[in-house]
């Protein structure tokens, strides 16, 4: 089997039967990353020979029986602004570039426990906002489904490089949707974890009331393996949350012999007007959410459309909440090197300069608004269905109609509420680019969201491999 296209449970079986080593594994991805990365930019720092030593002391950790779980000797690929120790922290920007961590992340120390092999640096947009920049020391990531268009972000690198099988599962965070961005432009998994459930110490911050640690991969299972690994409390971070936790996949294919689905019975909630609505979405994507509707109901699900407050509202808070707590942790270098910024980072993080106490406490008491209005959809049902991104990837060549897609999703919603969200292909455009679709859940069910989300993945016979390096 292509190495390039393997899941965590055939690399494991791999592994088992002796048809695959962790170094043969790591030996074909990066001739992989260097034959895609002159096109596809989605790396900041690959040591091909420091990933091969970890996969040869995984080997010898399996030849003396130690089995440290379904993700040993997995690679997965890191955001560039999460801490991984003796390695540069760049966040993408000059400002940071030789900033080199002296310890792991906490999410990293997990990973490492659980045996996962650290496969590199991903490529981001400047300290995780302002959008795909080409004046910063790397030129943005690219979409492997089409290299002139945008891979989504601001968790590029992760989304374009497991898009492209360049490493089969990458860590992300998601602010407003940087997690589930990617995802829906490449035509793979994101998962945005409930607020809390994963610790974002060692992380640089973006916005701390609403910053999560999510994961990037090409199966729905496959993302549920990762946040596995991830979860704990951690005193280090102030929001981290200690809730039991067994195995967030347990449930995937549940119920699912003698032909059912697993899903017969299930209260989801179709968030249409959220695109036909309070933001027009075009034809494809319509009926690409209207096919899933349906797949669903005629899987046994019982499926009704459901209100929730007005998009507006949500974007409302997000971004004063993001401007006002990303300035805050940036202000003192704006005032003394502003320069040094990429121009689109810059006027992002300059935004919150402008806003006053009043604005930011009108924004935290909306939040709470939302949230109650979001507890009380899920009332009615179990699990939520909605629009992702409203249109394929743009352009990268053309900035305006990026920035214009950034507002035109409903990702944002699950960051002000901070309930578990995860975005999924949901069909191609007739351009050949991917559609993309969400679900949600209420707080800590993410057993529940992938079990749906897989239910569907199956039914729609995904996932679907992206043009780019097909023949390597």
């Amino acid at each position: 089997m292509d190495p390039a296209v393997m899941t965590v449970d055939e690399i494991s079986a791999g592994y088992r039967t002796g048809g695959l080593s962790p170094s043969s594994l790591v030996s074909s991805l990066s001739a992989r990353i260097a034959a895609l990365e002159p096109v596809l930019h989605a790396m900041i720092t690959f040591d091909a020979s420091a990933v091969l030593a970890d996969a040869e002391a995984c080997e010898a950790e399996m030849a003396a029986g130690v089995d440290l779980g379904p993700l040993h000797g997995v690679p997965v690929a890191v955001k560039d602004i999460i801490d991984v120790k003796g390695v540069p922290t760049s966040c993408a920007s000059a400002v940071t570039a030789n900033h080199v961590a002296d310890a792991d992340a906490e999410i990293i120390r997990r990973l490492r426990a659980a045996g996962a092999i650290i496969f590199g640096k991903t490529n981001t947009h400047e300290f995780a906002c302002g959008g795909p920049s080409f004046d910063l020391p790397l030129p943005p990531a690219a979409n492997p489904w089409n290299t002139a268009h945008h891979p989504g972000g601001s968790s590029s690198g992760s989304g374009a490089g497991v898009a492209a099988g360049l490493f089969p599962l990458a860590l992300g965070t998601d602010t407003g949707g940087s997690v589930r961005h990617p995802a829906s432009a490449c035509g793979i998994v994101g998962l945005k974890p409930t607020y809390g459930l994963v610790s974002r110490a060692g992380v640089f911050p973006l916005a701390q009331s609403l910053d999560c640690v999510g994961g990037l991969a090409r199966t729905v299972k496959d993302a549920g393996l990762l946040l596995n690994a991830l979860v704990g409390r951690d005193d280090a971070d102030p929001a981290s949350i200690a809730c039991p936790w067994d195995d967030c996949t347990r449930d995937i294919g549940q119920g699912g012999l003698e032909g059912k689905s697993g899903i017969e019975g299930l209260r989801i909630g179709f968030v249409r007007h959220f695109h036909t609505e309070d933001l027009e979405a075009p034809v494809e994507t319509v009926a690409a959410l209207d096919a899933a509707a349906d797949l669903l109901r005629e899987a046994g699900a019982i499926v009704s459309q459901i209100r929730l407050p007005r998009l507006d509202s949500f974007f409302a808070a997000n971004r004063v909440l993001m401007s006002a707590e990303g300035f805050s942790i940036h202000a003192s270098m704006l005032r003394t090197r502003p320069e040094a910024y990429g121009s689109l980072a810059r006027r992002a993080l300059m935004a919150g300069a402008f806003l006053s106490a009043e604005d930011y406490i009108a924004a935290q008491k909306l939040r709470l608004q939302l949230m109650d209005a979001m507890e009380r959809a899920f009332d009615a049902c179990d699990i939520l269905l909605l629009a992702s991104s409203m249109e394929p990837a743009s352009r990268l060549d053309q900035p305006a109609e990026t920035r214009r897609t950034y507002t035109r999703q409903a990702r944002t919603p699950f960051s002000v509420t901070g309930h578990p969200a995860l975005a999924m292909m949901a069909g191609l455009s007739s351009a050949g680019l991917p559609l993309s679709l969400q679900f949600a859940a209420r707080n800590f069910e993410e057993p529940l969201l992938l079990r749906v989300a897989a239910a569907y993945e199956a039914l729609q016979g995904y996932p679907i491999r992206p043009p780019l390096g097909r023949e390597i």
